[in-house]
């Protein structure tokens, strides 16, 4: 049977740069070589006042590359690096690669056992994190999983500001090699290490929002490919800056961030984390090009008293990911600041991007649920909408989103029963639940899992949020169902308010109440400073749902 997504009408929206065949490098890593030898003395690397140039970030994770060989590391072994976003990652990342090894991206925000678990799955032989973690809680951690090799990093280095906002701790002694110093040192990097395009980059932990984390395959030749899609499908010329508002250490910021940038010989802005104050002060500093965060971040720069309309002036591509994106804020968003906030829409398992808005496009908003589309997917992507027994459902018509293409990655890291269940046939089913219209735009509904049966009928999550985020009170927002003796299951939402505003839940209730079916609506509505979110910015539904 021929299906009926084979005629990918989404095609029809992309532009013709867009549409064009690539031929990317065969790693992120020739595209960085390649940008070092063109532009040695473009900035590669910007940290508040201070600036690394691509010769200097070449030399530098070359030493570092040289000192993990030097220290046993061969290649595909896996170096986990445990660091915010600063210089020091970046150099890590390069440095690992460089030796031939695989890439343990891992949340600094994780605690022991969190580390532990990805350090025994992984096999980790090395760990590279800040000196205050190693002292703090990672030591006994690391010598538990028979990690051999450890590099640690005050990240108050390679910058003289010290901004307190972000920067407000001290370098820490320990026993271990400083990255820096070895950095500095000079070593040469090992020849023929450098990696293939099936060599495995990186094996990413999912944020484990809804389970124990898996640790996902990405190729090389899946994050330069997705890289070079960012570079080709986006009007922002070589050289231009690239804020790294996601965080590196995950999907969304190593591949739309850091990948894009090192193909399109770009200087990578970082500010260590996310502060609300130190982005903005960023923006007008760097003057940025692009870049891509969860609508999370977005909610915090708009709210934030200093956030003017020049502070995003420079930004001619501003994106969304990791997170849904409510209608709502792109509209609040471009009244009060100018940027169109442009959705999109991937996972871990598929390499960050495998939809999104054409940059000359704006997304629709489906007219019977108010979603906004996370926009289409690219040329070389086979997007499918399936039922629950594994067959295609019309256009239009809700069911699980299913991509395949060569940003898919082969599987998870030593789990073969959940490979086959999660990728049959080399297809992901993402257990999202969505629709694609006939002209090939995508619509997010919600996360299979996160459905809440209310006396039989089904409620998303999303939906509500979407609704709720229309109130003008409302910052953040988060739908999940409680028990309840009547229904079963009954609709509660949790949000957070704008600065200055004021609202009642019995009013927030009302608000939704008149705008959604009897079942929807959520009964109890409680009011929090601020809601759970992992470090990527997606709302921990997980945790509101286990609240007392």
């Amino acid at each position: 049977m021929t299906s009926i997504y084979a005629a990918m009408p989404w095609v029809a929206q992309l532009s013709e740069a867009q549409r064009a065949p690539i031929a990317p490098p065969p790693t992120v890593l020739h595209a960085f070589r390649a940008a070092a030898a063109r532009t040695p003395a473009h900035p590669a690397l910007a940290y508040f006042d201070g600036r690394l140039t691509y010769r200097e970030t070449d030399a530098l994770s070359d030493s570092v590359a040289g000192h993990l060989a030097a220290r046993g590391v061969a290649r595909g072994d896996r170096v986990a690096i445990m660091l915010q976003n600063s210089p020091h990652f970046v150099l890590a990342l390069l440095g690992a690669w460089k030796a031939g090894a695989t890439v343990v991206p891992l949340n600094p925000m994780y605690k022991s056992g969190e580390v532990g678990h990805a350090l025994r799955d992984s096999g980790a032989t090395a760990l590279i994190c800040s000196d205050r973690a190693w002292e703090s809680h990672l030591r006994d951690t690391a010598a538990a999983a028979s990690v051999g090799v450890t590099l640690t990093a005050c990240e108050r280095d390679l910058q003289t500001r010290d901004d307190p906002r972000v920067l407000a701790f001290e370098r820490v002694p320990t026993e271990t090699d400083d990255l820096i110093e070895v950095a500095r040192a000079g070593h040469p990097a090992p020849a023929d290490r450098d990696p293939g395009a099936d060599d495995v980059a990186l094996i990413s932990y999912t944020s484990g929002t809804s389970g124990t984390p898996k640790g996902a395959l990405n190729l090389h030749r899946g994050i330069v490919h997705n890289a070079e899609r960012q570079r080709t499908g986006h009007p922002v010329p070589e050289g231009a800056g690239y804020f790294a508002l996601a965080p590196l250490f995950h999907i969304t910021g190593l591949v739309c961030e850091l990948g894009a940038c090192f193909v399109n010989a770009g200087t990578l802005v970082l500010a260590y984390r996310f502060e609300a104050g130190v982005v903005l002060d960023a923006f007008l500093e760097h003057r940025p090009a692009y870049t891509v965060g969860p609508s999370t971040a977005f909610m915090a720069l708009g709210a934030h008293p200093a956030a003017t309309p020049d502070h995003f002036s420079s930004f001619l591509v501003v994106s969304s990911g990791g997170a849904p994106v409510p209608p709502a804020l792109v509209e609040r968003f471009r009244a009060g600041f100018g940027p169109y906030i442009r959705n999109g829409y991937g996972l871990t398992e598929c390499t960050a991007p495998c939809a999104a808005v054409p940059p000359e496009k704006e997304a629709p908003v489906d007219p019977v649920s108010g979603t906004l589309s996370v926009g289409v997917p690219g040329p070389d992507t086979l997007v499918r909408i399936l039922d629950e027994t594994g067959a295609e459902v019309p256009f239009g018509e809700q069911g699980e989103i299913a991509v395949r293409g060569p940003q898919v990655v082969p599987g998870y890291w030593g789990m073969p029963e959940a490979t086959a269940a999660t990728f049959p046939d080399g297809e992901l089913r993402t257990g999202d639940i969505g629709f694609m219209d006939a002209d090939g735009w995508l619509y997010v509904v919600d996360r299979k899992k996160d459905m809440i049966n209310a006396s039989g009928f089904k409620v998303w999550p999303r939906e509500v949020e979407d609704v709720l985020h229309t109130h003008p009170a409302v910052r953040e927002a988060a739908v999940v169902g409680v028990p309840d003796a009547y229904r079963g299951e009954t609709v509660k939402a949790y949000v957070s308010l704008r600065p200055g505003a004021e609202a009642r839940p019995e009013e927030l209730s009302a608000h939704c109440e008149q705008r959604l079916a009897a079942y929807k609506y959520p009964r109890e509505v409680e009011i929090l400073a601020e809601l759970p979110k992992t470090t990527s910015g997606k709302i921990l539904r997980r945790e509101l749902r286990s609240r007392p």
